[in-house]
Parts: structure tokens; sequence; C-alpha cells
């Protein structure tokens, strides 16, 4: 199996291991020169707070790709793929159920693997609070990895 499309899921909750991410997307896609694509999963909410909030031209397209683009996380990650001359494109995604959605995007853009982050939840937390990363774990139509912020 070759590796060639790897979807790097990420939000403002990746703030904390940006540099992990980019590490392990770096690893994982460029020894075979695959594409990523960075994906933000907007809830409507969230959405509609960055596109007001945010000074586009008033005969501009605002889709969810254009929002994501703006969004301070993905900049610094792109910014470090444009240094590390990695192929990549930006998707953002609006949808309630976050796993569900980047599942769903993995399926879209042909995604060989996913780069997803997280963090330590107990089983109840899990269970209360439910987890992103676990949805796309069991989910995904294709390989997963799961990149924790380090703890020292």
């Amino acid at each position: 199996m070759t590796l060639e499309t790897v979807l790097v899921a990420v939000d403002a909750s990746d703030a904390g291991r940006v540099d992990r991410v980019i590490e392990e997307a770096i690893d994982v896609a460029g020894p075979s020169g695959a594409r990523i694509v960075l994906g933000h999963v907007f809830s409507e909410e969230e959405y509609a707070e960055n596109r007001d909030r945010l000074d586009f031209a008033r005969d501009s397209e605002v889709t969810p790709d254009v929002v994501a683009r703006r969004h301070t996380t993905l900049r610094e990650i792109a910014d470090a793929f444009e240094d590390a001359d990695v192929d990549y494109e930006v998707r953002g995604v609006v949808g309630e159920d976050r796993g569900k959605a980047i599942v769903n995007l993995a399926g879209e853009v042909g995604a060989d693997g996913v780069l997803v982050g997280g963090r330590k939840r107990s089983p109840t937390g899990k269970a209360v609070f439910g987890s992103t990363a676990q949805e796309v774990l069991l989910s995904s139509p294709c390989p997963v990895t799961f990149v924790r912020e380090d703890t020292e």
C-alpha cells in the first residue's frame, strides 16, 4: 500500500501539541511524498463566529475552507509544512459531530492515513464527554496515528 494522502485533523485544542503534530505529519507523509490535507471541523456556531469575526473582503466567498485557512493553529502548521517543502491543502468542514466529520472527510479526500491529536482521558471521561479521537480510531476507513501532547 502506498501512502498518497494523509488527513491531519486539527483544531484549537491542538495548540499545545502543534510541534508534535508537525513532526508526526512530516514523518508519516514525508518519505512517500504524500499530500497532506489539513482538516478543521467547526460547529455551526464556531463557523459563524469565525466567519463574522474575520476581516474578509466584501466580495469574497467565505467557505469553511477559507475560514479554516485563517485559523491560527492551521496557519502555524501550514507555515511549517511550507518550510519543510511538504505538499498540503486546507479543508474546513462544518459539523456538530467532529469524529464523524473527520471520518467523512477522510473518505472524501481518499486518505490513506489519518493523524489526529487528543488528550488522555479516563474511561468515565470518554463515556460522559465522548472522544473525537476514539470515534476516528474506531470508524476511520484507513489507519490512524494518534498524537498526544508530551507530558513530562
